[in-house]
């Protein structure tokens, strides 16, 4: 069916109950101009599909039931860019119980899951502007009809919607109390703009908070990384020279995972910390020229632009296989690559190959954007609980207290960062110690001594 998109404000009465014989063509009527999905029918899968990673998401489901009694985002327009995945439509779900009235749009071009899209749209009522797939114009249009509505709260993954947020030129930043941030690369570019003086209103630096960064960006991007490689090319690791560009976070993970089947991982960084970790951690460690002549597959990690560039490219070897897991398709120089080849095809889904003047065939998947969106489906639900717990709590955080903050970026408050380890802890049936008062005194005390 036709595509309806526009760039009215949204404006949604509630759905019928459950049951009732005059759903779909309720929803229909409610939402006509205001999504742009690839096609409703494929809503019933996506349902079903929400509904298996609930099941693995006990903290946000605790804060839903919490949002749903008390109502702390009633009537709050809040708009996200983030990635259109079944761990992110449990996130809306949960900002819809708590009175949020919302609009989403995808973050990358190749990370929507299409019949997630659909069912939001169609069994929930909220409008998405995301299609797999779509074009550069395309996805600067679903931005702004998730933007439309002129938000109160913006939450972001990347930092794309900011970035037009402060770009409009009609005075929509003066309508926004904060915004959460999703990423490494996101952060980075917020913190630029607020040590230019650029930054409008406060956002919340949901990256940085231990419970993302230290389960999202290790083990979910290191298995999902992986889990996009393999989707793509079905080639055996064990015995290979995997290259991982960065050891962050994330590229922990992935060299984590890498080795855990069989691959010998190489790291390249630009922090001496870092590297040094990285060769404590049992890995080789190198600068991507000498790197570059040794990998049979890499994969970047870092945020930043032109990891691997054209003098890299023209050592790589004959069957060299590239992907990106940073947040942007900057990584890898791509247009260098384009320049080199004299001939390029699709010859997997999401593998296309680049053959060079000497013949050699250099392998670059999805497109370089992120591996484990482009060929897979992201990151588990059971560390996206956590992301997004933090992301559902950082709303809430804002909207009682984001006209105090200063024009900022900031760390998720501790008690909250804390809170969501203690939920999940106990959603997973795992206890832990408590300091006695004796302890307590102890640790606060400096007389005590040998």
């Amino acid at each position: 069916m036709p595509r309806p998109y526009g760039g009215m404000r949204p404006h949604l009465s509630p759905l019928p109950k459950r049951g009732s014989g005059q759903k779909k063509r309720r929803v229909i009527n409610i939402i006509a101009s205001q999504y742009d999905v690839r096609d409703l029918s494929l809503a019933p899968r996506g349902k079903l599909r929400i509904e298996w990673a609930e099941a693995q998401m006990p903290v946000l489901r605790l804060i839903r039931q919490r949002f749903a009694a008390e109502k702390p985002l009633a009537g709050v327009r809040v708009s996200g860019c983030l990635h259109i995945t079944t761990e992110t439509a449990n996130l809306a779900l949960t900002l819809q119980a708590g009175g949020a009235q919302l609009a989403l749009c995808a973050s990358n071009p190749l990370s929507t899951q299409d019949d997630v899209a659909a069912c939001l749209v169609a069994e929930y009522g909220i409008p998405v502007f995301a299609i797999k797939g779509e074009d550069n114009e395309t996805y600067y249009k679903h931005i702004a009809g998730a933007l439309a509505q002129r938000p109160q709260v913006s939450m972001d993954d990347g930092a794309d919607l900011v970035t037009a947020i402060h770009k409009d030129t009609t005075g929509l930043a003066d309508t926004v109390i904060g915004g959460t941030e999703e990423t490494t690369t996101g952060v980075i570019r917020l913190q630029a703009m607020e040590a230019d003086g650029a930054l409008k209103y406060p956002v919340i630096a949901v990256n940085e908070a231990d419970t993302k960064h230290m389960f999202d960006n290790r083990y979910g991007t290191g298995q999902s990384s992986i889990d996009g490689l393999m989707r793509a090319t079905n080639t055996l690791l064990a015995g290979k020279s995997l290259v991982v560009g960065g050891y962050g976070w994330c590229g922990r993970g992935v060299a984590m995972r890498a080795r855990g089947m069989g691959a010998n991982v190489i790291v390249t960084e630009v922090d001496p910390v870092r590297a040094l970790e990285a060769l404590m951690d049992g890995y080789r460690v190198m600068s991507m020229a000498e790197a570059a002549a040794a990998g049979d597959i890499f994969i970047t990690t870092t945020g930043d632009v032109s990891v691997i560039d054209e003098a890299h490219l023209r050592v790589l070897k004959d069957g060299a296989i590239l992907a990106n897991s940073g947040h942007f398709n900057d990584e890898i120089n791509i247009p260098a690559l384009e320049k080199m080849a004299q001939s390029k095809r699709r010859i997997r889904d999401f593998v296309d190959e680049y053959r060079t003047a000497d013949g050699r065939r250099i392998f670059l998947l999805g497109e370089g954007r992120l591996i484990n969106l482009a060929a897979a489906e992201g990151h588990p639900p059971e560390v996206m609980d956590m992301s997004f717990a933090n992301q559902a709590l950082g709303v809430e955080y804002l909207v009682k207290h984001g006209r105090s903050l200063e024009r900022k970026v900031y760390i998720v408050p501790r008690d909250i960062d804390r809170e969501i380890a203690r939920l999940k802890l106990e959603a997973m049936g795992v206890t832990i110690d408590t300091l006695t008062a004796e302890q307590t005194k102890y640790l606060r005390s400096w007389e005590t001594g040998t």
